[in-house]
């Protein structure tokens, strides 16, 4: 064999033995808690598709991600003041903000990515580049098609693919792979914790319990549970008799109220008063809607949970920019930086950010507020804003003598006050 043979060969064994093989296997414990499969404190088996059968799940998943996708990206520039600059909508800018991939809506693409994040702990999207290195589609990645892994010989970090539907089942660089992480991440695995496992799994365990519990109380019939008793001895054949009899004919949603119960030989019954009430089931429940909330980190009032007081401040405003400043700014900004990283060579000052005031566009309160104060006036101080400023992010014409910014009289201090 050649000397160039034998390294070939050695090459591709060596190529073969990275790739990850799929087989049916049995995990143990360990591997499944890794990938969010383990089993909850109430025996309830919590994953990304049971989590979302919890309706605080699938609250709190669709108020964090309905918010980031009504968020435009854009597009900036650092001028020579260090001052962002928006640069005009480009191709970048729509795939970003309409298309990223000829299947996909930006929303989809975005509400896919952060739902990932908090119920797998990662997320991907393939950047694909055309011949002159011009971005040519962003294709999201199913969570369970990409496996990162590490190359021992130069501890570098490759991305396996494996997307039949699209006919793509290769490695690919990290330039290659936009890699949005959850909570945690780990090094040695290259992947993070989603937000089940970090915090929620046992919460959404005991959602599940209680739903189960309650499903099977309604189904039972929604009553009490009843004791027949008798002075006469009953032999053990009898009773189950009497047991199956009755199951069949009062048990089930389909038997209430069907027939009236008619007892004979001395026979008696007697209600056991245990109701749903009795068993703290409300309360648990309502404390399982708050536990999983505080797990995601949305208030309560925002998944129509409205038990106790809000520390979150008095007016929904300052409640709307604490949930954006103490939940959506980690999520937002862990998806800017590898936006940026990947999207932009190092050096060009440009970067894309989430406009954050798209949030409060549907207070018109707030919104009234925000501009009186950015455009300054007696007891505003100077404004930052001129008219004109404020009528294009309304989406209106310019007027004549709008370019103007109000600067306060320097000889009359502001006090603050009307």
């Amino acid at each position: 064999m050649k000397i160039t043979d034998a390294i070939a060969a050695l090459f591709k064994g060596r190529q073969a033995s990275l790739r990850p093989e799929i087989k049916n296997v049995a995990y143990s414990d360990d591997v499944n808690n890794a990938f969010g499969l383990g089993l909850s404190a109430a025996g309830q088996s919590v994953t990304a598709t049971s989590a979302m059968r919890v309706s605080a799940v699938a609250a709190c998943v669709a108020k964090i991600s309905g918010a980031i996708v009504s968020m435009p990206i854009h597009v900036y520039r650092l001028n020579g003041d260090d001052i962002p600059e928006r640069l005009p909508r480009d191709d970048l800018w729509y795939k970003l903000n309409e298309q990223p991939s000829s299947q996909f809506t930006a929303a989809s693409h975005w509400e896919g990515v952060s739902m990932a994040q908090l119920l797998r702990g990662d997320a991907y999207s393939l950047i694909r580049r055309g011949m002159n290195n011009s971005i040519r589609e962003i294709l999201p990645l199913p969570w369970g098609a990409v496996s990162p892994m590490r190359n021992p010989m130069d501890n570098s970090v490759r991305y396996y693919v494996n997307l039949p539907s699209h006919g793509i089942s290769t490695w690919f660089e990290p330039s290659e792979i936009l890699h949005f992480p959850g909570l945690g991440f780990d090094e040695l695995t290259l992947r993070s914790m989603s937000v089940i496992q970090y915090g929620a799994r046992s919460a959404i365990g005991n959602a599940l319990a209680m739903d189960e519990y309650s499903g099977k109380f309604f189904e039972n019939g929604a009553h009490p549970s009843i004791i027949l008793s008798t002075p006469n001895v009953m032999k053990q054949e009898q009773i189950d008799k009497l047991q199956a009899a009755f199951v069949s004919k009062y048990a089930g949603s389909v038997n209430f109220h069907k027939v009236p119960l008619v007892l004979t030989e001395g026979l008696a019954a007697k209600e056991i008063s245990l109701s749903a009430e009795d068993a703290q089931l409300l309360e648990a429940r309502k404390f399982q809607v708050l536990d999983v909330a505080r797990a995601f980190g949305v208030p309560g009032y925002m998944i129509n949970e409205s038990t106790g007081a809000t520390s979150w401040g008095s007016g929904i405003e300052s409640m709307g920019r604490a949930f954006v400043t103490y939940t959506l700014q980690p999520w937002l900004r862990k998806i800017e930086q590898e936006l940026n990283r990947k999207l932009f060579p190092r050096d060009t000052g440009k970067f894309v950010e989430f406009y954050r005031d798209a949030l409060i566009e549907g207070d018109s309160g707030a919104q009234a507020a925000y501009f009186r104060s950015a455009l300054g006036g007696p007891g505003a101080g100077d404004g930052h804003l001129t008219v004109n400023e404020v009528r294009k992010i309304k989406r209106m014409p310019p007027v004549e003598g709008g370019d103007e910014l109000y600067r306060a009289p320097r000889d009359q201090p502001n006090t603050g006050t009307l």
